[in-house]
C-alpha cells in the first residue's frame, strides 16, 4: 500500500493568504502617510495606489490590507467592485501610462463615438490605452472624450491627438467664484444670520428656515423628488449625532447639471450644505463627489481648505470623498455604503430614517442642486420659487437637454415648460434637417416619449401617466435620423453594465434584456415578462426603472419593431 501524502500546512501561527511584499509594503505606507488607518478611508487609499501608479498590484493590496488591518478578501472585493482601479495580476501586463476614454452612452453615440472610438484605436500607439465608457457627464459636449484627466469637447482624431501631444493630461481650469469673491457679493450672511430663537431681526430663526423651506415645496433634484423642508423636520427629530451626505454622483446618462453649477459658484452650495447642517444639527458633512470630475475635486478642496482656514462661523468637520466609478452609487444608500469604505451595493431603506443611515447614524441625504438653491431660496422668499411656473405647475428647473439641438447645456426654466418650448425658446431649435422624432424626459432610466408627446409639462408627478418620469430633468432629444430601439439597446447596455449585481432580477434581467434586443426582431411577451420582475424584485431603482426605455419602444415606437429596424 502506497504511503499516504500530507498536505502542507501553514506553521501554527502563520496567516493563510498572499504573503506581503514589503518593497510594496513600504511604497503604501509612504503614500498613507500619517492618514487614519480607519476602514472608511479603504476607497481614497486605493486611489492613492492608483494616482501613483497607474493601477494597482496585488502585492499593494496584501499590503493595504496588512497596513489597515483588513482582510484580503475584503480589500480585493471592495478594489474589484469599481471601474476606476486597473488590478494586475502577478505576472499580468499593466495597462500603458496613458488612458484616452471616450463616452459612448447615449448622446455622445448620437454624435457619432463608435467611430471616433474605432479611428482612435486604429491611429494611436500601443502606449496609449482607448478605453470606452459609460456616461461621464459631458452629454453638452458629445462626443466626449478624455485624456488622461482632461476633458475633449466635440472630440475628434485629432483634437484627441493635440492633447496627447501636448502633455495636457491634467484636469482643466476655468474661472469660477472663489470663496473671497463669494463673500464679497454677500456670502455667508445669511448663514451668519439664522439663530435658534430669531431673536435678531436681521436674521432668520431655525423654523422661518423650514417654513420658508415648506412654502416653496423645494424638492430633491437628484431624481427622487422628496420634499426638502420635510426631510428637514423628519432628521431634526432623529438623536444626535446626525450627519449630512452629500450626493454629487450624478452618473444618470443625459445628466451634468451639478457640474456646471460647480463649476461656477461653489460657494452657493456649500453655504446650502452650512445652512442644512445649522438648521437640522449637523454634527458632520460628508461630500460624495463622482471621480469623473477631477477639475471640480481640485476646486473643492481649495475652496474648502480656504473656508475652513478662515470660517464665517463655527463649521462642522467637512469630508470629500472619492468616487471610483459606479454609477449604482448615485442610489442613495450605496452611496453611503461607498462613503464608508465598501462595495457601493444598495440599502433595503431610505437612509434619512432612523438608524440606518451613515456610519448607523440619521443621516440627511440631499444632491447638490437642491442644497445650491437654498440661499437664493431664503433671500427672495418662496414665491420667488414657486411663481415661474408654466400651465399650472410651479418652480423652477435646471434641464441639462442634450442631443439633436443647436445650443446643448444646462438651462434653467419654468418648471412645467414642454420639450417643445424648452427646444425653441431654450435651446436654438433643432439643427438644421433635423426634425423631432423623440426624447428621454429623464436621462436613461426615464423612458422615450415620441414627438406627439412633446407639449407635456415636464415637472414631477406629469409624465408617469405616460411610462416616464423627469428624474433629475436629463432631456436627451432624438430627430428622425435617430433610431428610439437603439437608444434604448444603449440605455440597456449601460445599466447591464453599471448593475452592482447584488439582486438577481437586475443582475441577470439587463443582461437578458440586451441579448433579447438585439435580435432583429424583438420577442415582445417575453420582453414584457422579463420588465415584471425586474420592476417588481429588484431591490434599488436601477433595475426598477432599466426596462422604461424598452418599455416605450414598443409602446411608442411599434413601426421601428415592426420593420424589424
Amino acid at each position: 500500500m502506497p504511503p499516504v501524502t500530507k498536505p502542507d500546512i501553514p506553521p501554527r501561527g502563520r496567516k493563510k493568504g498572499r504573503s506581503v511584499n514589503p518593497t510594496s509594503l513600504a511604497e503604501v505606507r509612504a503614500l498613507l502617510g500619517e492618514t487614519p488607518r480607519r476602514p472608511d478611508l479603504l476607497i481614497e487609499m486605493l486611489h492613492r495606489i492608483q494616482d501613483t501608479y497607474g493601477h494597482i498590484t496585488v502585492d499593494h493590496l496584501a499590503a493595504l490590507a496588512r497596513e489597515m488591518n483588513l482582510s484580503s478578501a475584503e480589500v480585493y472585493e471592495v478594489a474589484s467592485f469599481y471601474h476606476h482601479f486597473d488590478l494586475v495580476k502577478t505576472g499580468q501586463i499593466p495597462p500603458p501610462p496613458l488612458t484616452v476614454r471616450v463616452c459612448d452612452s447615449i448622446a455622445c453615440d448620437l454624435a457619432g463615438a463608435e467611430s471616433l472610438i474605432a479611428d482612435l484605436q486604429a491611429s494611436l500607439g500601443d502606449g496609449i490605452r482607448v478605453q470606452r465608457v459609460p456616461c461621464i457627464g459631458r452629454c453638452q459636449d458629445a462626443p466626449a472624450a478624455v485624456v488622461g484627466q482632461h476633458p475633449v469637447p466635440q472630440a475628434d482624431t485629432g483634437r484627441v491627438t493635440q492633447v496627447i501631444e501636448a502633455g495636457e493630461t491634467g484636469p482643466e481650469t476655468f474661472d469660477y467664484q472663489d470663496y473671497k469673491a463669494y463673500q464679497a457679493n454677500g456670502g455667508y450672511a445669511l448663514l451668519k444670520s439664522i439663530t435658534d430663537s430669531g431673536n435678531d431681526p436681521q436674521g432668520l430663526s431655525v423654523e422661518q428656515v423650514l417654513q420658508c423651506l415648506e412654502s416653496s415645496n423645494l424638492r430633491g433634484l437628484g431624481g427622487a423628488g422628496f420634499p426638502a423642508g420635510r426631510k428637514w423636520r423628519i432628521l431634526r427629530e432623529q438623536p444626535a449625532p446626525r450627519l449630512l451626505a452629500i450626493n454629487i454622483d450624478e452618473g444618470e446618462p443625459g445628466t451634468f447639471k451639478d457640474r456646471h453649477y460647480l463649476e461656477r459658484d461653489p460657494h452657493r452650495f456649500l453655504e446650502g450644505a452650512l445652512i442644512a447642517a445649522r438648521v437640522v444639527g449637523i454634527s458632520e458633512i460628508y461630500i460624495y463627489l463622482r471621480d469623473e470630475y477631477a477639475a471640480v475635486r481640485c476646486l473643492l478642496e481649495k475652496e474648502l481648505t480656504a473656508l475652513q482656514a478662515a470660517p464665517p462661523c463655527p463649521l462642522p468637520p467637512i469630508h470629500l470623498r472619492r468616487g471610483a466609478g459606479a454609477y449604482i452609487c448615485g442610489e442613495e444608500s450605496a452611496m453611503i455604503e461607498s462613503i464608508e469604505g465598501k462595495r457601493g451595493m444598495p440599502r433595503q431603506r431610505p437612509p434619512y430614517v432612523a438608524q440606518v443611515g451613515l456610519f448607523g447614524r440619521p443621516t440627511l441625504e440631499h444632491n447638490m442642486e437642491t442644497l445650491y438653491w437654498v440661499r437664493d431660496l431664503l433671500e427672495r422668499g418662496a414665491k420667488w420659487f414657486t411663481a415661474e411656473g408654466r400651465h399650472g405647475r410651479h418652480g423652477l428647473r435646471s434641464f441639462s437637454v442634450s442631443g439633436r439641438v443647436n445650443k446643448p447645456g444646462v438651462h434653467l426654466a419654468p418648471a412645467g415648460i414642454t420639450l417643445r418650448e424648452l427646444v425653441d425658446e431654450y435651446c436654438g431649435g433643432m439643427p438644421e434637417g433635423h426634425e423631432l422624432y423623440g426624447y428621454f424626459p429623464g436621462g436613461a432610466s426615464g423612458g422615450i416619449l415620441p414627438a406627439s408627446l412633446a407639449d407635456i409639462p415636464l415637472d414631477f408627478d406629469t409624465l408617469q401617466p405616460y411610462g416616464c418620469f423627469i428624474g433629475s430633468a436629463a432631456i436627451i432629444v432624438l430627430s428622425q435620423h435617430d433610431s428610439a430601439r437603439e437608444a434604448a439597446l444603449n440605455a440597456m447596455r449601460f445599466f447591464a453594465h453599471e448593475s452592482c449585481g447584488q439582486c438577481t432580477p437586475c443582475r441577470v434581467g439587463t443582461e437578458k434584456a440586451v441579448a433579447l434586443m438585439q435580435q432583429q426582431r424583438w420577442d415582445q411577451p417575453l420582453l414584457q415578462e422579463l420588465s415584471s420582475v425586474m420592476m417588481d424584485a429588484s431591490i434599488c431603482g436601477l433595475g426598477q426603472a432599466a426596462p422604461n426605455p424598452m418599455l416605450s419602444v414598443m409602446r411608442y415606437f411599434p413601426q421601428e419593431l415592426e420593420h424589424g429596424e
